[in-house]
Protein backbone atom coordinates (compact mmCIF):
# COMPACT_ATOMS: atom_id res chain seq x y z
CA UNK A 1 0.00 0.00 0.00
CA UNK A 2 1.36 3.42 -0.85
CA UNK A 3 0.95 6.51 1.20
CA UNK A 4 -1.92 8.81 0.49
CA UNK A 5 0.34 11.35 -1.21
CA UNK A 6 0.72 9.13 -4.29
CA UNK A 7 -3.00 8.96 -5.02
CA UNK A 8 -4.68 11.92 -3.35
CA UNK A 9 -4.45 15.64 -3.54
CA UNK A 10 -2.17 17.57 -1.13
CA UNK A 11 -5.27 18.76 0.72
CA UNK A 12 -6.14 15.20 1.75
CA UNK A 13 -2.52 14.52 2.78
CA UNK A 14 -2.52 17.64 4.93
CA UNK A 15 -5.86 16.68 6.43
CA UNK A 16 -4.57 13.24 7.39
CA UNK A 17 -1.44 14.55 9.10
CA UNK A 18 -3.38 17.34 10.84
CA UNK A 19 -5.76 14.66 12.07
CA UNK A 20 -2.96 12.43 13.40
CA UNK A 21 -1.10 15.28 15.10
CA UNK A 22 -4.20 16.65 16.80
CA UNK A 23 -5.21 13.16 17.98
CA UNK A 24 -1.77 12.67 19.50
CA UNK A 25 -1.68 15.98 21.36
CA UNK A 26 -5.28 15.66 22.53
CA UNK A 27 -4.52 12.28 24.09
CA UNK A 28 -2.27 14.05 26.61
CA UNK A 29 -5.12 16.35 27.67
CA UNK A 30 -7.50 13.39 27.76
CA UNK A 31 -5.13 11.45 30.00
CA UNK A 32 -4.72 14.42 32.34
CA UNK A 33 -8.50 14.79 32.72
CA UNK A 34 -8.83 11.06 33.38
CA UNK A 35 -6.30 11.30 36.21
CA UNK A 36 -8.05 14.39 37.62
CA UNK A 37 -11.42 12.58 37.56
CA UNK A 38 -10.01 9.52 39.35
CA UNK A 39 -8.21 11.60 41.98
CA UNK A 40 -11.21 13.88 42.52
CA UNK A 41 -13.63 10.95 42.86
CA UNK A 42 -11.42 9.41 45.56
CA UNK A 43 -10.46 12.58 47.41
CA UNK A 44 -12.02 14.26 50.46
CA UNK A 45 -13.91 16.40 47.92
CA UNK A 46 -15.52 13.41 46.18
CA UNK A 47 -19.01 14.56 47.20
CA UNK A 48 -18.55 17.79 45.23
CA UNK A 49 -17.54 15.77 42.14
CA UNK A 50 -20.66 13.60 42.15
CA UNK A 51 -22.90 16.50 43.20
CA UNK A 52 -21.67 18.52 40.21
CA UNK A 53 -22.36 15.66 37.81
CA UNK A 54 -25.95 15.30 39.07
CA UNK A 55 -26.67 19.03 39.11
CA UNK A 56 -29.71 19.79 36.91
CA UNK A 57 -29.48 22.49 34.24
CA UNK A 58 -32.19 23.45 31.77
CA UNK A 59 -34.87 25.84 30.61
CA UNK A 60 -38.36 26.60 31.88
CA UNK A 61 -41.22 28.66 30.49
CA UNK A 62 -44.45 28.75 32.45
CA UNK A 63 -45.50 25.17 33.16
CA UNK A 64 -43.02 23.81 30.62
CA UNK A 65 -39.50 22.85 31.67
CA UNK A 66 -36.62 20.86 30.24
CA UNK A 67 -33.62 19.96 32.39
CA UNK A 68 -30.81 17.43 32.30
CA UNK A 69 -27.98 16.72 34.70
CA UNK A 70 -24.51 18.06 33.91
CA UNK A 71 -23.48 14.47 33.19
CA UNK A 72 -26.27 14.06 30.64
CA UNK A 73 -25.64 17.46 29.03
CA UNK A 74 -22.06 16.34 28.40
CA UNK A 75 -22.93 12.81 27.21
CA UNK A 76 -26.07 13.69 25.24
CA UNK A 77 -25.27 17.26 24.22
CA UNK A 78 -21.57 18.07 23.94
CA UNK A 79 -20.72 14.61 22.63
CA UNK A 80 -22.78 15.43 19.53
CA UNK A 81 -19.78 17.55 18.49
CA UNK A 82 -17.48 14.54 18.90
CA UNK A 83 -19.82 12.33 16.84
CA UNK A 84 -20.12 15.08 14.23
CA UNK A 85 -16.34 15.09 13.80
CA UNK A 86 -16.33 11.28 13.72
CA UNK A 87 -19.01 11.44 11.02
CA UNK A 88 -16.94 13.87 8.96
CA UNK A 89 -13.91 11.58 9.25
CA UNK A 90 -15.96 8.53 8.31
CA UNK A 91 -17.50 10.20 5.27
CA UNK A 92 -14.13 11.52 4.10
CA UNK A 93 -12.65 8.03 4.31
CA UNK A 94 -15.64 6.51 2.52
CA UNK A 95 -15.60 9.07 -0.30
CA UNK A 96 -11.92 9.79 -0.97
CA UNK A 97 -9.89 7.95 1.66
CA UNK A 98 -8.78 4.43 2.54
CA UNK A 99 -12.33 3.11 2.70
CA UNK A 100 -13.31 4.54 -0.69
CA UNK A 101 -12.72 1.36 -2.71
CA UNK A 102 -13.29 -2.30 -1.99
CA UNK A 103 -9.60 -3.16 -2.34
CA UNK A 104 -8.48 -0.33 -0.06
CA UNK A 105 -11.19 -0.91 2.51
CA UNK A 106 -10.92 -4.68 2.72
CA UNK A 107 -7.99 -4.91 5.17
CA UNK A 108 -9.09 -2.29 7.75
CA UNK A 109 -12.78 -3.21 7.54
CA UNK A 110 -12.19 -6.95 7.98
CA UNK A 111 -9.64 -6.25 10.75
CA UNK A 112 -12.10 -3.96 12.53
CA UNK A 113 -14.83 -6.60 12.20
CA UNK A 114 -12.59 -9.16 13.89
CA UNK A 115 -11.67 -6.60 16.51
CA UNK A 116 -15.34 -6.15 17.37
CA UNK A 117 -16.63 -9.70 17.02
CA UNK A 118 -14.10 -11.52 19.22
CA UNK A 119 -14.24 -9.04 22.16
CA UNK A 120 -18.05 -9.21 22.09
CA UNK A 121 -17.88 -13.02 22.18
CA UNK A 122 -15.39 -13.05 25.07
CA UNK A 123 -17.54 -10.60 27.05
CA UNK A 124 -20.67 -12.63 26.38
CA UNK A 125 -18.95 -15.83 27.52
CA UNK A 126 -18.46 -14.22 30.94
CA UNK A 127 -21.86 -12.55 31.19
CA UNK A 128 -24.37 -14.68 29.29
CA UNK A 129 -27.68 -14.79 31.13
CA UNK A 130 -26.46 -12.43 33.86
CA UNK A 131 -27.30 -8.83 34.78
CA UNK A 132 -24.33 -7.52 32.83
CA UNK A 133 -25.17 -9.27 29.54
CA UNK A 134 -26.20 -6.02 27.82
CA UNK A 135 -22.63 -4.68 28.03
CA UNK A 136 -21.28 -6.81 25.17
CA UNK A 137 -20.76 -3.68 23.05
CA UNK A 138 -18.37 -2.09 25.56
CA UNK A 139 -15.13 -3.91 24.58
CA UNK A 140 -15.76 -3.56 20.84
CA UNK A 141 -14.58 0.07 20.65
CA UNK A 142 -11.14 1.59 19.99
CA UNK A 143 -9.97 5.02 21.16
CA UNK A 144 -8.00 6.43 18.25
CA UNK A 145 -6.60 9.41 20.20
CA UNK A 146 -4.87 7.27 22.83
CA UNK A 147 -3.82 4.63 20.30
CA UNK A 148 -2.12 7.20 18.04
CA UNK A 149 -0.70 8.93 21.11
CA UNK A 150 1.15 5.76 22.15
CA UNK A 151 2.24 5.20 18.55
CA UNK A 152 3.72 8.72 18.50
CA UNK A 153 6.05 7.81 21.38
CA UNK A 154 7.99 5.65 18.93
CA UNK A 155 8.67 8.65 16.68
CA UNK A 156 9.97 8.28 13.14
CA UNK A 157 10.55 4.54 13.54
CA UNK A 158 6.84 4.04 12.82
CA UNK A 159 6.19 3.65 9.06
CA UNK A 160 3.44 5.76 7.54
CA UNK A 161 1.69 2.59 6.42
CA UNK A 162 1.22 1.48 10.04
CA UNK A 163 -0.24 4.85 11.05
CA UNK A 164 -2.64 4.73 8.11
CA UNK A 165 -3.58 1.12 8.93
CA UNK A 166 -4.32 1.86 12.59
CA UNK A 167 -6.26 5.02 11.70
CA UNK A 168 -8.33 3.22 9.06
CA UNK A 169 -9.07 0.31 11.43
CA UNK A 170 -10.15 2.75 14.15
CA UNK A 171 -12.42 4.65 11.76
CA UNK A 172 -13.96 1.39 10.48
CA UNK A 173 -14.37 0.48 14.16
CA UNK A 174 -16.15 3.81 14.69
CA UNK A 175 -18.63 2.91 11.95
CA UNK A 176 -19.35 -0.35 13.71
CA UNK A 177 -19.66 1.36 17.11
CA UNK A 178 -22.16 3.89 15.75
CA UNK A 179 -24.26 1.08 14.27
CA UNK A 180 -24.12 -0.83 17.55
CA UNK A 181 -25.29 2.23 19.49
CA UNK A 182 -28.07 3.04 17.03
CA UNK A 183 -29.38 -0.51 16.62
CA UNK A 184 -28.71 -2.36 19.88
CA UNK A 185 -28.79 0.41 22.49
CA UNK A 186 -32.07 1.98 21.44
CA UNK A 187 -34.82 0.33 23.50
CA UNK A 188 -37.86 2.00 21.94
CA UNK A 189 -38.34 4.45 19.08
CA UNK A 190 -40.82 7.33 19.26
CA UNK A 191 -41.68 7.80 15.60
CA UNK A 192 -42.98 11.35 16.09
CA UNK A 193 -39.53 12.46 17.25
CA UNK A 194 -37.91 10.63 14.36
CA UNK A 195 -40.28 12.41 11.95
CA UNK A 196 -39.28 15.78 13.40
CA UNK A 197 -35.60 14.88 12.98
CA UNK A 198 -36.24 13.80 9.38
CA UNK A 199 -37.96 17.12 8.55
CA UNK A 200 -35.08 19.15 9.97
CA UNK A 201 -32.54 16.92 8.23
CA UNK A 202 -34.34 17.51 4.92
CA UNK A 203 -34.30 21.26 5.53
CA UNK A 204 -30.62 21.09 6.44
CA UNK A 205 -29.87 19.15 3.26
CA UNK A 206 -31.75 21.79 1.26
CA UNK A 207 -29.87 24.60 2.98
CA UNK A 208 -26.41 23.02 2.65
CA UNK A 209 -26.59 20.99 -0.53
CA UNK A 210 -29.01 22.95 -2.73
CA UNK A 211 -29.22 26.55 -1.57
CA UNK A 212 -25.65 26.57 -0.21
CA UNK A 213 -26.54 28.80 2.72
CA UNK A 214 -23.69 29.77 5.02
CA UNK A 215 -25.66 31.79 7.55
CA UNK A 216 -24.59 30.33 10.94
CA UNK A 217 -27.80 31.32 12.74
CA UNK A 218 -30.13 29.50 10.33
CA UNK A 219 -27.91 26.41 10.19
CA UNK A 220 -27.67 26.35 14.01
CA UNK A 221 -31.48 26.38 14.33
CA UNK A 222 -31.77 23.46 11.89
CA UNK A 223 -29.03 21.52 13.70
CA UNK A 224 -30.75 22.04 17.06
CA UNK A 225 -34.00 20.85 15.47
CA UNK A 226 -32.31 17.62 14.34
CA UNK A 227 -30.85 17.07 17.83
CA UNK A 228 -34.21 17.65 19.54
CA UNK A 229 -35.94 15.25 17.15
CA UNK A 230 -33.37 12.48 17.62
CA UNK A 231 -33.37 13.04 21.40
CA UNK A 232 -37.16 12.76 21.50
CA UNK A 233 -37.15 9.66 19.29
CA UNK A 234 -35.39 7.51 21.87
CA UNK A 235 -32.32 6.99 19.67
CA UNK A 236 -29.28 8.35 21.44
CA UNK A 237 -29.02 12.06 20.69
CA UNK A 238 -25.37 11.87 19.63
CA UNK A 239 -26.41 9.97 16.49
CA UNK A 240 -27.67 13.37 15.31
CA UNK A 241 -24.02 14.38 14.92
CA UNK A 242 -23.38 11.49 12.53
CA UNK A 243 -26.51 12.21 10.48
CA UNK A 244 -25.64 15.90 10.13
CA UNK A 245 -22.03 15.13 9.18
CA UNK A 246 -23.18 12.83 6.39
CA UNK A 247 -25.00 15.78 4.76
CA UNK A 248 -21.79 17.82 4.47
CA UNK A 249 -20.16 17.58 1.01
CA UNK A 250 -16.63 16.18 0.94
CA UNK A 251 -15.63 17.40 -2.51
CA UNK A 252 -15.37 21.00 -3.71
CA UNK A 253 -18.60 22.59 -4.93
CA UNK A 254 -16.89 24.13 -7.96
CA UNK A 255 -14.79 22.55 -10.67
CA UNK A 256 -11.12 23.58 -10.28
CA UNK A 257 -10.88 24.70 -13.90
CA UNK A 258 -13.97 26.86 -13.48
CA UNK A 259 -12.40 28.39 -10.37
CA UNK A 260 -9.17 29.16 -12.26
CA UNK A 261 -11.12 30.77 -15.11
CA UNK A 262 -13.07 32.94 -12.68
CA UNK A 263 -9.92 33.82 -10.72
CA UNK A 264 -7.96 34.85 -13.83
CA UNK A 265 -10.81 36.98 -15.12
CA UNK A 266 -11.52 38.74 -11.83
CA UNK A 267 -7.87 39.16 -10.81
CA UNK A 268 -7.13 40.60 -14.24
CA UNK A 269 -9.98 43.08 -13.78
CA UNK A 270 -8.65 44.11 -10.37
CA UNK A 271 -5.06 44.37 -11.62
CA UNK A 272 -6.14 46.72 -14.43
CA UNK A 273 -8.32 48.86 -12.21
CA UNK A 274 -5.77 50.60 -10.00
CA UNK A 275 -6.93 48.69 -6.94
CA UNK A 276 -6.35 50.25 -3.54
CA UNK A 277 -7.86 49.89 -0.09
CA UNK A 278 -9.94 52.98 -0.78
CA UNK A 279 -10.91 52.35 -4.41
CA UNK A 280 -12.80 49.12 -3.69
CA UNK A 281 -15.13 51.03 -1.39
CA UNK A 282 -16.26 53.41 -4.15
CA UNK A 283 -15.83 51.21 -7.22
CA UNK A 284 -18.77 48.83 -7.50
CA UNK A 285 -17.13 46.67 -10.18
CA UNK A 286 -14.04 46.13 -8.02
CA UNK A 287 -16.20 45.19 -5.06
CA UNK A 288 -18.20 42.75 -7.23
CA UNK A 289 -14.96 41.09 -8.39
CA UNK A 290 -13.79 40.72 -4.80
CA UNK A 291 -17.12 39.19 -3.80
CA UNK A 292 -17.03 36.75 -6.73
CA UNK A 293 -13.47 35.71 -5.80
CA UNK A 294 -14.50 35.26 -2.18
CA UNK A 295 -17.42 33.01 -3.17
CA UNK A 296 -15.27 31.03 -5.62
CA UNK A 297 -12.60 30.36 -2.98
CA UNK A 298 -15.28 29.28 -0.51
CA UNK A 299 -16.77 26.92 -3.13
CA UNK A 300 -13.36 25.45 -3.97
CA UNK A 301 -12.53 24.51 -0.38
CA UNK A 302 -14.26 21.21 0.50
CA UNK A 303 -16.89 22.01 3.18
CA UNK A 304 -16.11 18.81 5.09
CA UNK A 305 -12.44 19.74 5.50
CA UNK A 306 -13.31 23.27 6.59
CA UNK A 307 -15.74 22.05 9.25
CA UNK A 308 -13.40 19.29 10.41
CA UNK A 309 -10.55 21.77 10.81
CA UNK A 310 -12.82 24.04 12.86
CA UNK A 311 -14.57 21.46 15.04
CA UNK A 312 -11.80 18.92 15.58
CA UNK A 313 -9.88 21.07 18.11
CA UNK A 314 -13.15 21.78 19.93
CA UNK A 315 -13.90 18.07 20.08
CA UNK A 316 -10.36 17.03 21.00
CA UNK A 317 -9.49 19.72 23.52
CA UNK A 318 -12.87 20.68 25.01
CA UNK A 319 -15.54 18.02 24.51
CA UNK A 320 -13.49 14.85 25.09
CA UNK A 321 -11.62 16.19 28.14
CA UNK A 322 -14.95 17.19 29.70
CA UNK A 323 -16.31 13.75 28.82
CA UNK A 324 -13.33 12.08 30.52
CA UNK A 325 -13.74 14.34 33.55
CA UNK A 326 -17.42 13.40 33.82
CA UNK A 327 -17.11 9.67 33.11
CA UNK A 328 -13.72 8.41 34.30
CA UNK A 329 -14.30 9.13 37.99
CA UNK A 330 -14.72 5.81 39.82
CA UNK A 331 -14.93 5.74 43.61
CA UNK A 332 -12.48 3.02 44.63
CA UNK A 333 -13.93 1.89 47.94
CA UNK A 334 -14.08 -1.36 49.87
CA UNK A 335 -15.95 -3.12 47.06
CA UNK A 336 -13.29 -2.35 44.43
CA UNK A 337 -11.85 -5.86 44.49
CA UNK A 338 -15.31 -7.34 44.09
CA UNK A 339 -16.06 -5.04 41.17
CA UNK A 340 -12.68 -5.72 39.54
CA UNK A 341 -13.26 -9.48 39.61
CA UNK A 342 -16.90 -9.30 38.50
CA UNK A 343 -17.97 -10.86 35.18
CA UNK A 344 -18.51 -7.38 33.71
CA UNK A 345 -15.01 -6.13 34.55
CA UNK A 346 -13.34 -9.38 33.47
CA UNK A 347 -15.37 -9.52 30.25
CA UNK A 348 -14.38 -5.97 29.36
CA UNK A 349 -10.73 -6.46 30.37
CA UNK A 350 -10.18 -9.72 28.50
CA UNK A 351 -12.30 -8.59 25.57
CA UNK A 352 -10.23 -5.45 25.02
CA UNK A 353 -6.80 -6.91 25.85
CA UNK A 354 -7.03 -10.32 24.16
CA UNK A 355 -10.10 -9.98 21.96
CA UNK A 356 -8.73 -6.97 20.09
CA UNK A 357 -5.24 -8.48 19.73
CA UNK A 358 -6.41 -11.82 18.40
CA UNK A 359 -9.42 -10.55 16.45
CA UNK A 360 -7.61 -7.83 14.49
CA UNK A 361 -4.44 -9.85 13.89
CA UNK A 362 -6.28 -13.04 12.91
CA UNK A 363 -8.79 -11.37 10.59
CA UNK A 364 -6.01 -9.28 9.00
CA UNK A 365 -4.03 -12.47 8.35
CA UNK A 366 -7.07 -14.23 6.91
CA UNK A 367 -7.96 -11.47 4.45
CA UNK A 368 -4.33 -11.09 3.30
CA UNK A 369 -3.87 -14.86 3.06
CA UNK A 370 -7.03 -15.15 0.95
CA UNK A 371 -5.71 -12.54 -1.49
CA UNK A 372 -8.44 -10.02 -0.69
CA UNK A 373 -5.94 -7.43 0.53
CA UNK A 374 -2.25 -6.82 1.09
CA UNK A 375 -0.23 -5.41 3.96
CA UNK A 376 0.74 -1.72 3.81
CA UNK A 377 4.15 -1.04 2.33
CA UNK A 378 6.94 -1.48 4.88
CA UNK A 379 4.64 -3.08 7.47
CA UNK A 380 5.17 -6.60 8.82
CA UNK A 381 3.05 -8.94 10.88
CA UNK A 382 4.81 -8.05 14.10
CA UNK A 383 3.80 -4.43 13.58
CA UNK A 384 0.24 -5.47 12.80
CA UNK A 385 0.12 -7.36 16.10
CA UNK A 386 1.52 -4.33 17.95
CA UNK A 387 -1.14 -2.11 16.39
CA UNK A 388 -3.83 -4.64 17.34
CA UNK A 389 -2.64 -4.40 20.94
CA UNK A 390 -3.04 -0.61 20.83
CA UNK A 391 -6.57 -1.08 19.49
CA UNK A 392 -7.41 -2.54 22.90
CA UNK A 393 -7.33 1.00 24.29
CA UNK A 394 -11.10 1.43 24.40
CA UNK A 395 -11.64 4.43 26.67
CA UNK A 396 -13.86 7.14 25.09
CA UNK A 397 -16.33 5.03 23.11
CA UNK A 398 -16.18 2.17 25.63
CA UNK A 399 -17.05 4.51 28.52
CA UNK A 400 -19.81 5.95 26.37
CA UNK A 401 -21.33 2.54 25.60
CA UNK A 402 -21.12 1.45 29.25
CA UNK A 403 -23.31 4.41 30.19
CA UNK A 404 -25.85 3.29 27.57
CA UNK A 405 -25.73 -0.39 28.45
CA UNK A 406 -26.35 -0.14 32.18
CA UNK A 407 -28.56 1.75 34.59
CA UNK A 408 -27.05 0.15 37.68
CA UNK A 409 -24.19 2.21 39.13
CA UNK A 410 -22.34 -0.91 40.28
CA UNK A 411 -22.29 -2.39 36.77
CA UNK A 412 -21.16 0.94 35.31
CA UNK A 413 -18.30 1.18 37.82
CA UNK A 414 -17.28 -2.43 37.14
CA UNK A 415 -17.20 -1.66 33.40
CA UNK A 416 -15.13 1.49 34.03
CA UNK A 417 -12.58 -0.47 36.07
CA UNK A 418 -12.32 -2.99 33.25
CA UNK A 419 -11.99 -0.25 30.61
CA UNK A 420 -9.30 1.71 32.47
CA UNK A 421 -7.32 -1.43 33.35
CA UNK A 422 -7.56 -2.81 29.82
CA UNK A 423 -6.58 0.50 28.24
CA UNK A 424 -3.48 0.73 30.45
CA UNK A 425 -2.46 -2.88 29.73
CA UNK A 426 -3.13 -2.53 26.00
CA UNK A 427 -1.07 0.66 25.79
CA UNK A 428 1.84 -0.95 27.63
CA UNK A 429 1.64 -4.17 25.59
CA UNK A 430 1.35 -2.35 22.26
CA UNK A 431 4.27 -0.07 23.05
CA UNK A 432 6.45 -3.00 24.17
CA UNK A 433 5.68 -5.06 21.05
CA UNK A 434 6.29 -2.18 18.65
CA UNK A 435 9.44 -1.16 20.54
CA UNK A 436 10.70 -4.69 19.90
CA UNK A 437 9.65 -5.19 16.26
CA UNK A 438 10.16 -1.75 14.72
CA UNK A 439 13.52 -1.11 13.03
CA UNK A 440 16.08 0.62 15.23
CA UNK A 441 17.21 2.97 12.51
CA UNK A 442 15.36 6.23 11.90
CA UNK A 443 12.91 5.87 9.05
CA UNK A 444 13.45 8.83 6.74
CA UNK A 445 11.00 7.64 4.10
Amino acid sequence: MTTRSTTKSPTIVDAFFDFVHSEVSSSVVLLACTVVALVWANSPWADSYFHLLHLKLGLSFGDWSFALSVHHWINDGLMVVFFFVVGLEIKRELVVGHLSSTRQAMLPVVAAAGGMLLPACIYTAFNYGQSGAAGWGIPTATDIAFALGVLALLGSRVPIGLKVYLTAVAIADDIGAVLVIAVFYTSQIAWQGLAVAAVFLALLFLAIGVLRWRTPGILAILVIGVWVGVFASGIHATIAGILIAFLVPVRARIDPQEFLDVARLRLGHLANGQLSRESMIMDREQLDSIEVLHEAVADLRPPSLSLEKYFHPISAFVVLPLFALANAGVALGGDTRELATSPVALGVLLGLVFGKQIGISLFSWLVVRSGGASLPEGVGWGQIFGASCLAGIGFTMALFVSDLAFDDEGLINAAKIGILSASLLSAACGYAVLQWVLPRRVNTG
